[in-house]
């Protein structure tokens, strides 16, 4: 028997959901799902489960570790904890009080908010939930915020006007679901719009989608297109844990994420095999391993 765990936190709607719409498929004959149950942890052993979908670990540094430990004992996790690790939405900074004397100070403030342009959007270069995030329409709206983030690591972004936008689920580095969406309202209203997008448009969103996650070897993951004079521009494009909630997303888009993960995840379960690498890893990193054994054979 096959086993799928999912590791959540304050979820309501998309765990249970998920464990019922598994089970209902399989009918628990080969494959069955259940809320993930830590009870111990040994190094270098399997924790039972031969798929994990993670919901969780990027606010839970344990959960991370655990999630590790298991996918190198054969655990197929979504998404792939190592590479999660590793992403951020600009580079990593691990400082500290020698770390900056190469950087110039004061920095050129003046420049930098020449090449951004106002308005702004300031935000940390990693996280999500639209924490810590400003829009800024000039210097002093910007220094405010600056002191009022502390040690962050924030990032100065252009404001992109745009006349459509759109969030993208993308489930198994194939399957994609296009829904419009108004990052300026409420955030209960943000799915609650409409967009009259061209054919061509559409197609060209969905292309992104699919390559972007293909490259990063996301299995779970919404990507942020805005459309600005007729050019669809990824806006946000690493997002492992994305919002599954009925209550936010509305019930056909969480219905149809719902079937999609489930058929991923019994898709991988089926396909495991114990004590071997079952991560989906993505064609940057596949790209950089063979560049490196051609390297070595040179």
């Amino acid at each position: 028997m096959k086993k799928i765990g999912i590791l959540f936190g304050q979820e309501h709607s998309f765990p249970p959901a998920f464990i019922e719409r598994v089970n209902q498929k399989t009918g628990g004959k080969d494959v069955v799902a259940e809320f993930v149950r830590i009870d111990r942890v040994i190094q270098g052993e399997p924790c039972g489960y031969d798929v994990v979908i993670d919901r969780i670990s990027q606010d839970v540094p344990f959960y991370r570790a655990w999630l590790k430990n298991g996918a190198l004992t054969g655990t197929a996790v979504v998404n792939n904890p190592f590479w999660w690790s590793a992403d951020d939405k600009f580079f990593n900074n691990d400082t500290n009080d020698k770390s900056f004397r190469n950087l110039a100070y004061p920095m050129n403030w003046e420049e930098i908010f020449a090449y951004v342009g106002w308005p702004a959007f300031f935000k940390p270069f990693a996280g999500g939930g639209w924490k810590n995030v400003y829009r800024l329409h000039n210097s002093d709206e910007f220094f405010r915020a600056y002191n009022e983030t502390g040690q962050l690591v924030m990032m100065l972004q252009e404001e992109v006007k745009f006349d459509m936008y759109f969030r993208c689920y993308s489930i198994d580095q194939r399957h994609v679901r296009i829904m419009p969406y108004e990052p300026r309202h409420p955030y209960h209203l943000r799915y609650q719009t409409e967009w009259q997008a061209p054919k061509e448009i559409l197609e060209k969103v969905e292309e992104g989608v699919l390559r972007l996650n293909q490259f990063l070897g996301y299995d779970l993951n919404t990507v942020e297109f805005a459309i600005r004079d007729g050019v669809p521009m990824a806006i946000d494009f690493c997002n492992p844990a994305p919002d599954a909630e009925a209550a936010s997303v509305g019930q056909a888009n969480f219905e149809w994420v719902v079937e999609a993960v489930a058929e991923m995840a019994i898709r991988k379960a089926r396909e495991h095999v114990p004590g071997r690498d079952n991560l989906s890893w993505g064609k940057f990193v596949q790209a950089a391993a063979t560049q490196r054994s051609l390297s070595e054979l040179a």
